[in-house]
């Protein structure tokens, strides 16, 4: 396991030096997206109102903002889970030209293909941390608020040493949630094993 400090606009070389397992800290500007924002990009067919060339990460977040002032204040700040957004993974990576996705979980193989021939990579926050990290991000701008809201927005922040998050899927499409899957599998079969639990034991159904 190695880590990094990245900077954001992200290039080829910065991604394809992680591997799966590896650490991640990311400085710099960074968009928020959730599945109202990509539902009107490629279903409703709007045109993104920025350019995402300098800032070429997107993280699954819906954050807690309120204004005070006439100005933004983040309240809090946790990335969800992104395979709720596979339908759009692999269009947001090309369309966007994405090096990097933060998000709770995984995505799926259409995604992790584009990933590998577009050099993106997704990474996962290592802890539950929603308040810990807002002293690590400023508010720079919000898009399309009236369409879908503080919740689905388009947010243009800017981060400084955001982190840690683990790298899940690498540029070469390795996925360290399925060698989990693998790893745990085995575990299971050896506790049900020692614990003299049937093969074919299923959980009571309260209903």
């Amino acid at each position: 396991m190695a880590i990094h400090y990245l900077n954001i606009p992200l290039k080829d070389q910065d991604v394809e030096s992680l591997n799966i397992g590896d650490l991640v800290y990311i400085s710099g500007p960074f968009f928020t997206c959730r599945s109202l924002l990509q539902h009107y990009i490629f279903d409703d067919a709007h045109d993104l109102p920025f350019s995402t060339r300098k800032e070429n990460c997107l993280i699954h977040v819906g954050p807690i903002v309120v204004k005070e002032n006439d100005k933004w204040r983040l309240v809090s700040f946790m990335p969800t889970s992104s395979i709720r957004f596979e339908k759009w993974g692999a269009r947001s990576v090309e369309t966007w030209g994405l090096k990097m996705i933060v998000g709770k979980t995984t995505m799926g193989e259409k995604t992790t293909a584009m990933m590998v021939e577009k050099k993106c990579v997704h990474v996962s926050p290592q802890s539950v941390s929603p308040n810990l990290w807002i002293d690590h991000i400023k508010i720079k701008d919000v898009y399309l608020f009236d369409e879908l809201g503080t919740i689905e927005a388009a947010w243009q922040m800017e981060a400084d040493k955001l982190g840690p998050f683990i790298v899940d899927i690498d540029t070469k499409g390795k996925n360290l949630f399925d060698r989990l899957d693998i790893t745990i599998a085995a575990n299971k079969e050896k506790a049900y094993a020692m614990l003299n639990i049937p093969k074919d034991f299923e959980y009571t159904k309260l209903y």
